[in-house]
């Protein structure tokens, strides 16, 4: 089954069928009732509407001429100079077919652009105005050109609510005949982390095996260490038992096929609910941050988090 099936299937068409970024969507609907679009930047993490809105956007617009006036390139795939001076150009100096007079380009992860594209692309912003508009949407705003942010108007989008979460969960599970309840919503929050297409995937997975979604299912699925594992492991080594704590770690990661980033980042949100001193979790999440970096530098898994658990012995012997 296509993991991307439910996520087009349940995709909004309009304004109020979006969930979050309320701010956001009250400004740009505004601004799209007015027929005159500024240049649009949508920054913010994955899966939180940006690529939506700008469809959205596309099609409070044109109605069912959009498809002949809207051109969406993913700048990730083709990322240099020859794609903006050939396609985007090509595009961008041809007259709208329809009562708006100009046409809309969406630039999906405009961050990956080279620092050559988004020149050219600033020349052809401000050249084909008249006929063009374009959405540039990215995860970092850092990595596109002062002269390109300057030119649009900029939208910062942030991770949804568990409120969004559950708004668009129920109502996916109410179209397919699924169950599920209070604390599976919470657990599809949690591992979802605020990002709406993976809670959708994981909902559609754990759906695709049984009609009654649980806690324990949506885990299974997962690739994420248990809280409960992640607990005993920190608590064996704050104890100063550094062996056990180091086996059940090794377990985790071997029986389960955790990677150590994964481990990494359930260690960092379990350190909080520890029965330890303010002070001594803020020095433990700092170290936890510095074996985190080594990790994409490329040092081994298994010896960097030998050496975090050494720290958390020493931490809890008062050193």
């Amino acid at each position: 089954m296509d993991s991307e099936i439910w996520t087009e299937k349940y995709r909004p068409v309009k304004f109020e069928e979006m969930v979050g970024q309320d701010d956001i969507i009250k400004r740009v609907k505004s601004l799209t009732n007015a027929m005159n679009i500024p240049h649009l930047l949508f920054a913010g993490p994955a899966g939180v509407g940006k690529s939506t809105l700008a469809l959205v956007v596309v099609k409070d617009l044109f109605g069912d001429s959009w498809r002949e006036n809207y051109l969406e390139l993913n700048a990730s795939d083709e990322r240099g100079i020859d794609v903006v001076r050939e396609k985007v150009k090509d595009f961008a100096r041809t007259k709208a077919i329809s009562k708006i007079p100009f046409k809309v380009i969406f630039l999906d992860e405009a961050d990956a652009l080279t620092n050559e594209a988004q020149n050219a692309l600033r020349r052809t912003m401000e050249n084909y105005t008249a006929n063009c508009r374009f959405i540039l949407s990215c995860n970092y705003s850092s990595k596109i050109i002062d002269p390109i942010q300057s030119r649009c108007a900029v939208f910062r989008f942030r991770l949804l609510e568990k409120k969004d979460i559950e708004k668009v969960v129920t109502r996916i599970c109410s179209n397919e005949h699924l169950e599920i309840d209070e604390k599976a919503v919470e657990t599809l929050f949690e591992v979802s982390e605020g990002d709406c297409r993976r809670a959708i995937n994981l909902l559609q997975t754990t759906g695709s095996i049984s009609n009654s979604i649980t806690p324990d299912l949506i885990e299974t699925i997962v690739p994420s260490a248990r809280p409960s594992d992640i607990k005993v492991v920190l608590e064996y080594a704050l104890a100063g038992d550094f062996t056990n704590s180091r086996e059940k770690l090794l377990d985790i990661m071997l029986k389960e096929s955790i990677s150590g980033s994964d481990v990494i980042k359930s260690i960092q949100k379990e350190i909080w609910n520890l029965t330890i001193e303010p002070e001594l979790k803020v020095r433990l999440t700092e170290r936890t941050g510095e074996i985190e970096f080594r990790l994409t530098e490329g040092a081994d898994e298994f010896i960097q988090l030998e050496s975090l658990l050494a720290s958390f012995v020493m931490a809890g012997r008062g050193k």
